[in-house]
């Protein structure tokens, strides 16, 4: 799937957690209730969107590389955000043993890139770059905005299905099909909306995922050094699970902790096995062009 058609399915995405705000307002409270739900909303989203760079930075315990600390790593950062054609973002690193590395901040213009010791430690320089360029691509597709507006979202319709529930224990709920749904509707409601928020969610996030896979190998003009990354990462991360918090996982370039069966369906991230068959296509049919 392209670039086009994944940006599409985005757009899709969190129209349908729109509806579904508005769907559970209106079970809530009626008119009343989806005007709260969508206030609240654009609160918490303006406050995701200004504050991200910073909760996520602290929530890892990243500290920013000074400026000859490391040339090699902010010559590539610098080289990368030039084929973007953005400024140069922030430089990061976190003491994780565990290989990953992260994108945060409102925009080009505000962004910060993380990366662990352990990435740093064991892949070499060429895949680093393709990990960097991946987060470049997230920085210019402004994919915290998205996902930060997807979360408060979910998070919104998560308050509102409480509400659903505290308001059946206390006898709220019409039985009037004009004004919500009924009692039925309402409990249905209450139980589903949540699981479906959270679902159209991890989507919304997998689809960013492939779309910066793309982007970035174009930036390195090397899509197999981020096949290469991936697959080092992977194992890395079965080795070395990370030791930050999970509320930042859905940040870094691969799912930092480990996981299978059920766990795929409310992951943040695609199949690895996915993203490195997209991306090994792409460089089979020539996809990228190196830039020196």
């Amino acid at each position: 799937m392209n670039g086009f058609m994944q940006n599409f399915k985005t757009a899709l995405l969190l129209g349908a957690l729109t509806g579904l705000l508005l769907l559970i307002g209106g079970a809530v409270g009626g008119r009343v209730g989806m005007t709260v739900a969508l206030v609240f909303a654009a609160v918490m989203n303006l406050g995701a969107w200004w504050f991200s760079d910073r909760v996520v930075i602290r929530m890892t315990g990243a500290r920013e590389i000074l400026s000859g600390e490391n040339p090699a790593l902010e010559r590539m950062v610098d080289e990368l955000a030039r084929a973007a054609n953005m400024p140069t973002p922030r430089l990061y690193i976190t003491n994780d043993p565990s290989p990953n590395a992260f994108a945060t901040g409102r925009g080009p213009s505000h962004a910060s890139v993380a990366v662990t010791q352990g990435l740093l430690s064991l892949l070499p320089e060429r895949e680093i770059r393709g990990v960097i360029a991946h987060e470049i691509a997230h920085i210019k597709s402004r994919d915290v905005l998205i996902s930060s507006v997807a979360a408060t979202v979910a998070g919104a319709i998560m308050l509102l299905a409480s509400m659903a529930r505290w308001a059946m224990i206390f006898g709220g709920g019409s039985s009037d099909d004009d004004d919500g749904g009924g009692i039925i509707g309402l409990i249905a409601m209450a139980i589903l909306a949540p699981l479906a928020a959270m679902l159209i969610q991890m989507a919304v996030s997998r689809s960013r995922e492939f779309v910066a896979d793309a982007r970035g190998a174009e930036f390195s003009g090397d899509p197999g050094a981020l096949a290469d990354a991936l697959d080092h990462l992977k194992r890395g991360i079965t080795l070395l699970p990370s030791a930050n918090t999970r509320a930042a996982s859905v940040h870094h370039i691969m799912h930092p902790f480990k996981g299978g069966g059920m766990t795929r369906l409310f992951s943040t991230h695609p199949p690895t096995e996915e993203r490195v068959r997209r991306l090994r296509e792409m460089a089979r049919h020539g996809g990228g062009r190196v830039r020196l």
